[in-house]
Order: structure tokens, then C-alpha cells, then sequence
């Protein structure tokens, strides 16, 4: 499965975006999706996945209660909800195929290309 992210931008703090994260090659019906993000000089960290298993959503503690995970499996697109964004959310945001654990998403596979979200005022 190719994955590839978009719905990045320019937004001023407090603002919203969502991105999208569009399947080719095959169906997300059974694929657990995880959200990643990496800002500049420092390590790419695990935002928020899904489990295909039991339903499961995972959110890291600095995105939870702003960001929210969603699927659309006819549309084969995974979407992330991003409100309330801070200065600290900029980073290059990208998404795998995962397995979704309770401490957080691990990804497999090949890693498309990321979007970039900037909060700056």
C-alpha cells in the first residue's frame, strides 16, 4: 500500500487544519493507520493511530483533546482533525501503516511523503 499525506499549511495559533491521508494499492478496510509528525531537529514521534481489531484510538498526551482521528474506509482516505494548534504542532506530519499499541503507534512499511503543518503567528 502507498500512502500519502496531505492538508498541511500555514495557520496562525488557535486555528484548525485537517489532513488527509489518501490509500493507493490497496484497501484501508484492514489496515491500522498511525499519524507521525517530526519537527525540525528533533525525532519523529507517534500522534495518534486506530486499530482495525477492536477500534482502539491513540492519542499522544500532547495532542489529546485537540487532535482527532477518523477513517473513511470508502473513500480509502484516513483523516487527522487538528484544532487548538500551538507553535509547538509544527512539524512534517506523515502516515503508516501501523500496528496501533496502547503506548502508541508502530509503524511497518514504507513511509510516504509527509505534509507540513507551521503554527506561527
Amino acid at each position: 500500500v502507498q500512502l500519502q499525506a496531505s492538508g498541511g499549511g500555514l495557520v496562525q495559533p488557535g486555528g484548525s487544519l485537517r489532513l488527509s491521508c489518501v490509500a493507493s494499492g490497496s484497501t484501508l478496510d484492514y489496515l491500522s493507520i498511525g499519524w507521525f509528525r517530526q519537527a525540525p531537529g528533533k525525532e519523529r514521534e507517534g500522534v495518534s493511530c486506530d486499530s482495525v481489531n477492536d477500534g482502539y484510538i491513540y492519542y499522544s498526551d500532547s495532542v489529546r483533546g485537540r487532535f482527532t482521528f477518523s477513517r473513511d474506509n470508502a473513500e480509502n482516505t484516513v483523516y487527522l482533525q487538528l484544532d487548538s494548534l500551538k507553535p509547538e504542532d509544527t512539524a512534517v506530519y506523515y502516515c503508516a501503516p501501523v500496528f496501533c499499541l496502547t503506548d502508541g503507534p508502530v509503524a511497518f512499511g514504507s513511509w510516504g511523503q509527509g505534509t507540513l503543518v507551521t503554527v506561527s503567528s
